[in-house]
C-alpha cells in the first residue's frame, strides 16, 4: 500500500504533496553531493522550502509548488534571490509548467525541477548569480548553525527549552 508522509493530508489519488516533492529533490541533490535542509528560516523573515549547499559553498534555494493557485498567488518568491546563488522551482510530475516560462517568473534566472517522492530531474538549470562574499558568509554560517541546532534537538529534545546565550 502506498504511504504518504504525515504532512500530506490529500487523498492518495491526488497529485504528490510538497513533502513528496521535497524528498525527491533532496535525493537528487544528494546524488550531486549537495545537501539540503527543508523549511529554512531566512534572515529576511521568509522561509525557504529547501535550502542546499554544495562542496564549493554555492547556495541553492528551491521553492516547491503543488498547485497552480499557489504558484500564481506567490508574491514572495523573489525575496529568496538575495539568499542564494541559484533558485529553482520544484513541482510534481504532471504539473502544468507553462507559467514558469512567463517573463515575470524570470525563466532566465530560475531553474525548474520535476520530482516525486523517490527522485527528481532538472528540466531547466538555474542561472548562477553569485552572492557577495559577505552574504555568502552570512548564509553559510546560518545554514551550518541551523543544521547543528536541528541535530542537537534530535538527539536531545529537552535542549530546545534551554535558554540560549
Amino acid at each position: 500500500m502506498l504511504t504518504r508522509p504525515a504532512a500530506c493530508d490529500s487523498p492518495l489519488d491526488e497529485r504528490l504533496c510538497a513533502a513528496d516533492v521535497a524528498r525527491g529533490v533532496q535525493r537528487l541533490w544528494l546524488r550531486h553531493d549537495i545537501v539540503a535542509a527543508p523549511e529554512v528560516a531566512l534572515g529576511s523573515g521568509r522561509r525557504a522550502d529547501l535550502m542546499a549547499i554544495d562542496a564549493r559553498g554555492q547556495i541553492t534555494i528551491v521553492e516547491i509548488k503543488v498547485s497552480r493557485a499557489d504558484l500564481l498567488g506567490d508574491a514572495k518568491w523573489r525575496d529568496y534571490l538575495q539568499h542564494c546563488d541559484r533558485f529553482f522551482w520544484a513541482v510534481p510530475a504532471g504539473f502544468d509548467c507553462a507559467p514558469f516560462d512567463w517573463p515575470d517568473m524570470l525563466p532566465e534566472r530560475a531553474g525548474l525541477i520535476v520530482a516525486d517522492r523517490y527522485d527528481a530531474a532538472i528540466l531547466r538549470d538555474a542561472a548562477c548569480h553569485p552572492l557577495s562574499a559577505a552574504a555568502r558568509k552570512r548564509e553559510t554560517l546560518a545554514f551550518a548553525r541551523r543544521a547543528a541546532r536541528r541535530l542537537l534537538f534530535m538527539v536531545d529534545p529537552e535542549a530546545a527549552v534551554l535558554p540560549s546565550g
